[in-house]
């Protein structure tokens, strides 16, 4: 994510007085992994820009310690599963947001074992919308509030599957939103059919992508060579 505030609060009609601390974090925004559980701006149908915890946890955990053995689990929900798996089957009917993006990572494994990353973007879109589902848990040892969220994939189409060909879950993208079907997804009263028909590959002509430098990960906001392409 590299748009500031106002462009996302332009880009999906939000308003931008919202708290100094969140202000912070969106304006902080840049390369950032799910594993360390960043905070991120996501888009619910409120009317201010919300800013939620990467990895979700469900809001029936009992224990600190049962929250950070499921988030493990949950930065990514899958499409083929996501109304049956107990984290994400109510989430996915109620609990909808759009995650902001302006591109995305996967890694390329290459024939001689290594691997390269690659930048994913849309041509069309300078910031596009993920399908996303977030929950609220409270520690009921400490009374502390966790919202969080977590990234919908689906499997990938041809053009992202031939970067993303190998690991764990190879051949998978995240499910990218039109903007006409941005409505929808934040409609608390679309049906699981009209769901699942969001939950589709995206369309591989209106996308492009690039290789950049390995050490993409570990860039922090004041570094002037975030995605400086591999050469």
């Amino acid at each position: 994510m590299k748009a500031r505030l106002q462009k996302l609060a332009e880009r999906y009609g939000r308003k931008t007085d919202i708290g100094e601390i969140i202000r912070e974090i969106i304006e902080q925004q840049y390369h950032t992994g799910a594993f360390s559980n960043p905070q991120y701006p996501i888009i619910t149908a409120e009317e201010e820009i919300q800013v939620f915890q990467w990895g979700l946890i469900p809001f029936w955990t009992r224990r600190d310690s049962d929250a950070q053995e499921v988030r493990r689990m949950t930065y990514n929900a899958k499409a083929e599963t996501v109304f049956d798996k107990p984290s994400f089957r109510e989430p996915i009917l109620s609990k909808r947001c759009l995650v902001p993006s302006t591109g995305y990572f996967e890694y390329h494994h290459n024939e001689d074992g290594s691997t390269t990353p690659f930048y994913i973007y849309l041509l069309t879109e300078e910031i596009f919308s993920l399908a996303g589902i977030y929950d609220i848990w409270v520690n009921r040892q400490t009374g502390e509030i966790f919202q969080t969220f977590s990234v919908i994939t689906t499997e990938a189409n041809p053009f992202t599957a031939a970067i993303h060909n190998g690991g764990k879950n190879p051949r998978r993208m995240p499910v990218i939103l039109s903007p006409e079907d941005e409505g929808k997804w934040l409609d608390p009263d679309l049906s699981k059919f009209a769901i699942s028909e969001l939950l589709k590959p995206f369309d591989e002509k209106q996308m492009d992508a690039y290789p950049v430098r390995s050490d993409f990960i570990k860039k922090n906001p004041h570094d002037k060579t975030i995605l400086e392409k591999a050469s």
